[in-house]
């Protein structure tokens, strides 16, 4: 019996990276002689066939895209479908509940949870939705309604205001689609509570994926100085005042995430130990060393700076002028913690990059830990784009 679902078919030898257990397939892999790509509707479900017609998968189509299909299911018996859908969301979310406590992660985190295109961040009982693809994007409403069957939640909201969608030709927008979202939401990591602002925060309101790195950084921070760079809502800051921090500066440009930060320390009882400073980054760190002040310990979590790879040469040398201000108002014996999301911008190349800026101020830079995202971030082995972030905590004393 043949499939239901037309058919995308590649070039020869084309199937080769599929196989190996990647999911993406590039326009110039596709046969167009034989399946024309100007045939399909963006978002369509097709049947992924290798040259010879033996079938790869299921998975979905996007003219448009560079990246014009990608692949949901390699079993026939269990096509891309609602019902697929749902089974995927109950063995991410077992996965969850498994490893935290409490119901504040990731979710879903797209190809590494088997659904190209749909990351879901859970606060609670509310989830925020983004669908960056075509595909993903043409089968909302089946997205929402497993979301609904195996998490129930009381709330959605779909932050669909990413730059990605604009690769696929897709409009932005934020709907909200179940329940009310409330202007704030409470969330908990590492043992500190915190609100988070969920239709106008960054991103869907929270960075989970530096969980396990801001964990870390609890032992380095007892008793000192600490200032938090690129702060955003505390999320740093406010956990190393929790965990014993004499006195925490958090940097960040926008007057709100500030505030958030101040409500965020006095919600954990450690207001009197953290100030805020507005401006911009690398002006903030310059007015500082300038100042002659001094920190035990520096973090900088900057966005990413490399997000192309045409970004990389400007990219990494604004890591590395930053990393050297952060450098200059680091304390003797102090701990710098660095991070880069840029995906373009290699954990090597980041790690040699520390050690550039730390001897052009004639610094010794050893690395005490290193991190990643969090396993509600999953890196899929195929796929080396899953794995994004970086971080390292350092020790750095004079020559």
């Amino acid at each position: 019996m043949g499939s239901v679902y037309p058919p995308l078919r590649l070039k020869k030898d084309e199937d080769r990276r599929l196989r190996a257990g990647h999911l993406w397939v590039f326009s110039n892999e596709v046969d167009t002689a034989a399946t024309p790509l100007d045939d399909f509707t963006p978002g369509a479900v097709v049947e992924i066939q290798a040259a010879g017609g033996r079938v790869l998968g299921t998975g979905y189509v996007n003219p448009h895209s560079l990246i014009c299909a990608r692949m949901v299911s390699r079993d026939a018996r269990h096509p891309l479908s609602a019902s697929l859908l749902v089974h995927r969301i109950q063995v991410a979310l077992s996965l969850r509940e498994r490893v935290f406590r409490v119901p504040y992660y990731r979710l879903i985190y797209g190809e590494s949870d088997g659904m190209p295109g749909l990351v879901v961040d859970r606060f609670g009982d509310t989830l925020v939705v983004q669908l960056s693809t075509a595909g993903a994007e043409a089968m909302a409403d089946d997205v929402i309604g497993a979301l609904e069957k195996v998490v129930r939640p009381t709330a959605i909201l779909l932050r669909n205001d990413i730059p990605l969608r604009k690769l696929e030709d897709l409009e932005l927008y934020t709907r909200v689609v179940l329940g009310d979202i409330p202007e704030r939401v409470t969330l908990e990591e590492n043992g500190v509570a915190f609100e988070a602002p969920l239709a106008a925060g960054q991103k869907t309101g929270w960075y989970y994926d530096h969980r396990d790195n801001r964990a870390r950084l609890g032992r380095y921070v007892a008793g000192r100085r600490v200032l938090d760079v690129f702060s955003y809502i505390g999320a740093w800051g406010v956990q190393a005042a929790v965990a014993g921090a004499a006195e925490v500066v958090c940097v960040d440009s926008s007057a709100a995430a500030l505030e958030l930060a101040h409500a965020n320390a006095a919600r954990n009882a450690v207001a009197d130990r953290v100030r805020t400073l507005e401006g911009d980054a690398f002006a903030a760190l310059r007015s500082l060393r300038d100042d002659g002040q001094r920190f035990d310990v520096v973090i900088v979590d900057p966005p990413a700076f490399v997000k192309r790879r045409k970004d990389i040469r400007e990219g990494t040398e604004a890591y590395r002028r930053l990393n050297e201000l952060a450098l200059r108002v680091l304390a003797k014996d102090g701990i710098l913690v660095s991070a880069s999301c840029s995906y373009h911008l290699p954990r090597d190349e980041l790690r040699k990059l520390l050690q550039r800026a730390a001897r052009h101020i004639d610094r010794n830079l050893t690395v005490l830990e290193q991190g990643g995202q969090g396993p509600d971030h999953p890196v899929h082995p195929a796929i080396p784009e899953t794995e994004y972030l970086k971080a390292f905590i350092c020790r750095v004393l004079p020559a």
